[in-house]
């Protein structure tokens, strides 16, 4: 990430401070000290004001956030607890001072209000970097369609051998084995492998059992690359489908592509989730069909903006968000479509490349 990247982002941060009337802000959740400043490890903290830009961290990190830090901020290693040296990067005279209310625990926030003067004011924000993130610049949406791609590369080289008589685990393994083949740090979150009445449940573990023929089997995956994740599902059909298999899988498909329609900038989050939603629940499927419809994809597997019945949010030019509709019967078997979209003023940019007719796998 370029100095000059990372400094527009500590730049639109300090125009957010002001708009919440704050004079500098201390971030410590790493995934948004990383954001800001460029660190990848594993303990740091940033300042970032109007009259502050200031990286802390220990004596283990110091060459690391030497090579890695933006220039633009003061790096300073502490002796014991990073925020010891915290008041020394604070302007002088009476100051707010935010702080990550999602991040801080009630311990840590009264040692910063017995380390710090009293002439600075402690001041909870929420989300204030992470909705910064929402917006992808384009290195950040390449970086994630890299991921993509490669994960879809992984998971056809899995399918192409077959599924039929090996464990959920042992497809689950060889899908990892893959994706660090073709150059991902790691994958993204745990992988789903889930066959027949298993796939009836969204967040299933892979378990040391068989996959048979006849049994759908739904697939969820992702990759990091370069700190940037990517998340997909296909289900597919091991030797053959049922009606009723085929059936709700043409539902939930209609729904994912009506879903992917609704996809543009300055569209409410909640009017994309419904695109979807309302063609399950005509068919008799409401129930089933318990989780919203996607999130946002980045640093983190699940960020903003929401897909939802209960988000707020609006979509955003440069969001990167997931559409995956599912109906799960339980007892039965379950189906979930999902595809990674970049969010643009006319529309949506899938990034997945799998296809999304059902396939059937030996």
């Amino acid at each position: 990430m370029s100095a000059t990247r990372l400094g527009e982002r500590s730049q639109r941060l300090v125009l957010a401070l002001a708009e919440a009337e704050v004079d500098a802000m201390l971030v410590t959740n790493l995934t948004n000290v990383r954001y800001l400043t460029g660190y990848t490890g594993s303990n740091g903290l940033a300042v970032v004001g109007e009259r502050t830009r200031a990286f802390i961290t220990d004596f283990r990190y110091v060459e690391q956030a030497a090579a890695e830090v933006d220039p633009s901020f003061d790096r300073l290693q502490a002796p014991l607890e990073l925020v010891d040296r915290l008041e020394e990067v604070l302007p002088a005279g009476p100051l707010r001072l935010g702080f990550e209310a999602a991040s801080v625990t009630v311990k840590a926030h009264r040692e910063l209000r017995e380390k710090l003067p009293g002439r600075i004011e402690l001041v909870a924000l929420e989300g204030i970097v992470e909705r910064l993130r929402e917006v992808k610049e384009p290195g950040e949406l390449e970086r994630i369609r890299e991921a993509s791609s490669l994960a879809d590369t992984a998971l056809q080289e899995v399918l192409e051998r077959g599924l039929a008589g090996r464990t959920e685990r042992e497809i689950a393994f060889a899908l990892v084995e893959r994706m660090h083949h073709h150059g991902a740090a790691r994958p993204s979150f745990e992988v789903i492998v889930a066959a027949g009445a298993h796939g009836a449940l969204p967040h299933a573990e892979p378990r040391e059992v068989a996959v048979r023929v006849g049994q759908l089997v739904v697939i969820d995956w992702g990759a990091e690359l370069d700190g940037y994740c990517s998340d997909c599902t296909r289900t597919v059909a091991v030797g053959s489908a049922g009606e009723l298999e085929r059936e709700v899988y043409a539902l939930v498909l209609e729904a994912q592509l009506a879903g992917l329609a609704a996809i543009r900038a300055g569209t409410p989050a909640r009017g994309v989730d419904s695109a979807a939603r309302e063609l399950i629940a005509a068919a008799g499927h409401g129930e089933h069909f318990g989780h919203g419809l996607g999130h946002g994809v980045g640093l983190e597997i699940h960020e903003g903006p929401r897909l939802s019945q209960r988000s707020d949010a609006v979509l955003a030019a440069g969001n990167v968000v997931t559409v995956e509709p599912g109906v799960y019967l339980p007892g039965r078997f379950g189906v979930r479509i999902e595809d990674l979209v970049v969010v643009e003023g006319d529309g949506g940019r899938i990034l997945t490349s799998i296809s999304k007719e059902l396939r059937i796998v030996q």
